[in-house]
């Protein structure tokens, strides 16, 4: 699950989320580089003894030893047989002290011919969430129903075999960064958090324990795959980019779910952000009326991307083309003309939600806009609700991990198991100053370096998190050889985890298939 762009007009920004995780032992020893610190980071800065525990300590912390299981999946019209490992990698310093756990999930199918076999690494966003919402919600051996639209918190979190898992045609490793899942630091002390918790430090710790991980497997030879969810939009070109020119790593393919992809347009005064979000927008008004897909927004977007931004630009001094402005986004959204007019139709995101059918005392999701959920302050005149299209989904997305790996993979860590950690983002560093967090400078980078590497992004038609139309109008500024061929934007109904949807989850793992062959 995962991105997070905040309410109200001064903030705005927010996180995004994914990650659960893949086979290797804690007591894995220390590589002899790179170490595990962001790789423009000075040998040694922050790595002295004061930020690791002495070996005793550390190993009072340590994830248990790695556990395989053989399992079999039923599913319609064949039966996979496959080896789950969850265990950890262990992350060092270039001092050769251990700094952190990195909890994985693996499954390979049994009988595959390992060279040729793809294996997709597989993490979601947050900063902080755990890659159980791929895993249990998508792509995974086994799937927890979420369809925002009828689950509850107290829904029960059974697993059924998902009929649409990829590992028909890929192996999968579900990695969660620290943190997340039962992922933990084994060192102490604020430095190395702050490496861990920060953009390149997060960056080059995932990216060495793909490595890690595909050393430790003999799988070096394997076609490899990275696949990333909200915040892993920021995550997925920059790790990409980082195993191919520090790491010795070659991707042939990468997969965004939900991204975000650029920060700057989406806070501030930036005009863009209305933009990206009113086709998304218009698209919760009309699905009240019957099913709608993307193709029904083409009026929609040429208009955004036209006489809207047109009128935008003009600002408010020009009253004429406010009033044209606020009148359209009206009329396109349902919302009340008076309410349109006094905010210029520059809906935020929050604005729209409790608008849309305050009428009933209603908020629509940030996730899914199309499910709506009671504001438990109607009468407020400050938001004080939550998301009804995530909220629901924490419970039993929870208990499903925690049965999945202490039970079927026989895998018990001690502590907590960390879905969505608030801690994580709290303490995330974005970086600050005139340069807000943004993956197009690498993704321009790693597809000018391979012409082979290959792009699919997947959004929900109803997400309010990260538009989809904002991940188009970027994707339309890469140069030419960003081909079609090469880059690929699909968009499904449904919101930040489209793959809810039956239909839409199925569409999607056709998608992903078709670009691993």
């Amino acid at each position: 699950m995962a991105v997070a762009f905040a309410a109200a007009r001064t903030a705005r920004l927010a996180l995004l989320a994914f990650s659960l995780a893949a086979g290797a032992r804690a007591d894995d020893a220390p590589q002899p580089q790179p170490a595990a610190t962001p790789s423009d980071q000075k040998p040694g800065a922050g790595g002295g003894g004061s930020t690791a525990n002495p070996p005793a300590a550390a190993e009072q912390h340590r994830l248990p030893p790695d556990q395989t299981t053989k399992q079999t999946l039923a599913l319609p019209g064949r039966t996979l047989d496959f080896t789950a490992i969850a265990g950890s990698i262990r992350l060092f310093n270039d001092k050769g002290e251990p700094q952190a756990d990195i909890a994985t999930t693996a499954y390979q199918l049994d009988g595959a011919e390992e060279r040729n076999r793809p294996v997709t690494f597989v993490f979601n966003g947050g900063p902080g969430a755990s890659s159980a919402w791929l895993q249990f919600g998508n792509l995974g051996p086994w799937r927890v129903a979420i369809n925002a639209e009828a689950v509850t918190s107290s829904a029960p979190p059974d697993l059924m075999p998902n009929a649409e898992t990829w590992l028909d045609f890929t192996d999968l490793v579900f990695i969660d960064p620290v943190g997340t899942g039962y992922s933990r630091f084994v060192a102490a002390g604020d430095d190395v958090r702050k490496r861990f918790y920060s953009i390149d430090g997060d960056v080059n710790s995932i990216a060495l324990t793909i490595r890690r991980w595909l050393e430790k497997s003999d799988r070096l030879q394997s076609p490899k795959f990275v696949a990333g969810e909200s915040y892993g939009g920021i995550r997925g070109p920059k790790i990409v980019h980082e195993l191919q020119k520090e790491q010795g790593v070659g991707v042939k393919g990468l997969i965004l779910i939900s991204p975000v992809l650029d920060f700057r347009e989406y806070s501030g005064s930036s005009l863009l952000q209305y933009v990206a979000s009113l086709p998304t927008m218009a698209a919760v008004a009309r699905q009240t009326k019957g099913a709608v897909t993307r193709a029904d927004m083409a009026d929609v977007e040429r208009y955004a991307r036209g006489d809207f931004l047109g009128d935008l630009v003009k600002g408010p001094a020009d009253t004429e083309a406010t009033l044209r402005l606020a009148d359209r986004v009206a009329a396109l959204t349902g919302i009340d003309q008076a309410v349109s007019r006094r905010l210029d139709g520059r809906f935020e995101i929050s604005e729209f939600r409790r608008e849309f059918d305050r009428r009933n005392g209603k908020v629509t999701g940030r996730y899914d806009a199309s499910v709506s959920g009671f504001d438990p302050y109607p009468d407020s005149s400050y938001y004080h609700f939550g998301d009804p299209s995530g909220d629901p989904l924490v419970a039993p997305l929870t208990s499903a991990a925690v049965d999945l790996t202490t039970r079927k993979l026989n895998w018990r860590p001690d502590g907590s198991y960390q879905l969505l950690n608030g801690a994580v983002a709290k303490a995330w560093d974005f970086g600050r100053g005139n340069t807000p967090a943004e993956s197009i400078s690498q993704l321009r980078q790693i597809l000018a370096l391979d012409p082979k590497l290959k792009l699919l992004v997947a959004h929900g038609l109803f997400d309010l998190a990260t538009p989809y139309f904002g991940s188009k109008i970027l994707l339309d500024q890469l140069p030419a050889y960003a081909s079609p061929e090469r880059v690929k934007l699909v968009v499904y109904p449904g919101g930040h985890m489209f793959y809810s949807r039956d239909a839409s989850r199925q569409a999607f793992r056709a998608e992903a298939e078709a670009l691993m062959k």
